[in-house]
């Protein structure tokens, strides 16, 4: 039988104007804040330990943990910073800012929440510049929970403070790494800062800050509302609760499927309707374009944090771009290695000089110019980067390179003799006009 689909965060996404305060306070929203101001600050970590709601954002570090390590009971306390990472640019992750558009309260209240249990007086959102819908649904979002009475001055009666503000960030790669995006957040060009200190003790101005990723926060007013057995009901006893899948390319029906962690991509294939008609499987991702690749053999494998990690991958983002067989994997490596090589910030030797030549020996390989020892140059080149980088950039670029050489040698070596051997027409979607399919 297969596993379930658990519609949370999406469950009224089809209402009508579910964006709004009135539609969201319809389906239970804002409770879990009331419910929260009548604990103090420390039940809240402790519920959302209990939970075991990991980070939603890739790396899968359980947030009440993080919430543990800002420091309390300071002599001379510095003010406390909540800053939601909401600069969602991972090739293939879709799944923040649909969650933005649709149901921007989730995310609002869960701010509150999570910035009462910590200790803020202020919290941030760092949304990419570029999804200006985005920002002003947010925008709106946040100035309705003002009128409400949610955010502000003495919340609800309760004497809590907080204020929320929506920041439209550069639109870098690199300032989704949370560090980077504290400098940019700060006014300053978005590069990964050397840790430690880590952002809990010196984060945003200096003071201890909490970065969480938009699904972490979005997740906490259900958390909250529904208890920790409701939460570990869903998912694995190792990665508990639902969580948003992005499906994506090869398939019959592209979108969002909020399921239980541990669900598989066999399962979710089903659900999706299947690889694009009259196709099969050749490779996918699991948590976008900078985890290591994987294939049909792979798809009864659990998705989550331990079921990737057992096969030499991660979860990341849980973006499941999905490639059939007409797809040449140089072809794809190359225009990810391409965009790592565009966004990487220059700042280490590693990622800066590695992703260039890369970029240079894919273009060879695709242009027919490719040479004998190209492949092992590839390996060489992304083996130096991997865990060599200032930050987890060059972890993603080189990923996909390895992982696609250990499962497609052959095909590269294709390349070898002539260029690629793939149509690229066959397989886009949608054919260029003019270009017969």
């Amino acid at each position: 039988m297969s596993t379930p689909l658990t519609p949370v965060l999406s469950r009224f996404w089809d209402a009508d104007s579910a964006w709004t305060l009135q539609t969201y306070e319809r389906h239970h929203g804002y409770r879990a804040l009331r419910k929260a101001l009548a604990m103090t600050p420390d039940e809240v970590i402790n519920l959302v330990k209990e939970s075991g709601l990991r980070g939603r954002g890739g790396a899968g570090f359980p947030t009440g943990t993080k919430w543990s390590f800002i420091p309390q009971n300071e002599p001379n306390p510095k003010p406390h910073y909540l800053v939601i990472n909401a600069d969602e640019s991972e090739p293939g992750t879709c799944k923040d800012i649909p969650l933005l558009m649709t149901t921007p309260h989730f995310l609002v209240e869960g701010a509150i929440i999570a910035a009462y249990a910590i200790r803020a007086r202020h919290a941030f959102v760092y949304v990419r510049g570029e999804v200006v819908p985005v920002l002003r649904r947010l925008q709106a979002a946040v100035a309705e929970a003002y009128a409400a009475g949610y955010l502000g001055r003495n919340i609800l009666g309760s004497g809590v403070d907080v204020d929320l503000v929506v920041h439209a960030g550069a639109g870098a790669y690199i300032c989704g790494e949370e560090t980077a995006l504290l400098d940019s957040l700060e006014g300053r060009r978005g590069q990964p800062r050397l840790r430690p200190p880590f952002p809990a003790v010196a984060g945003l101005y200096a003071c201890p800050t909490v970065v969480n990723n938009v699904e972490s926060i979005a997740s906490v007013p259900p958390v909250v509302l529904g208890g920790t057995d409701w939460f570990r009901s869903m998912g694995t006893d190792k990665s508990p609760g639902f969580t948003l899948y992005s499906l994506s390319g090869h398939v019959n029906r592209p979108g969002q499927y909020e399921a239980p962690l541990g669900i598989t991509l066999r399962e979710l294939l089903d659900y999706a309707g299947g690889v694009r008609t009259g196709h099969t499987l050749k490779f996918w991702t699991p948590g976008g374009s900078s985890t290591p690749l994987l294939t049909p053999e792979h798809l009864d494998v659990p998705l989550d944090y331990e079921g990737m990690a057992s096969v030499g991958s991660m979860l990341g983002t849980k973006a499941l771009q999905i490639f059939d067989e007409t797809t040449c994997v140089v072809r794809a490596v190359r225009r990810w290695t391409q965009f790592y090589a565009h966004e990487s910030c220059g700042k280490c030797t590693p990622c800066r000089e590695g992703t260039y030549w890369l970029a240079q020996i894919y273009q060879r390989l695709e242009t027919g110019r490719g040479e004998p020892d190209d492949l092992d140059k590839l390996d060489e080149i992304a083996d130096a980067i991997l865990g060599k980088a200032f930050c987890a950039l060059g972890d993603g670029a080189a990923s996909p390179i390895m992982s696609s050489l250990n499962w497609f040698r052959a095909e590269y070596e294709q390349h070898l003799s002539g260029g690629c051997p793939f149509d690229p027409v066959a397989s886009m979607l949608v054919a260029p006009e003019g270009v017969p399919r």
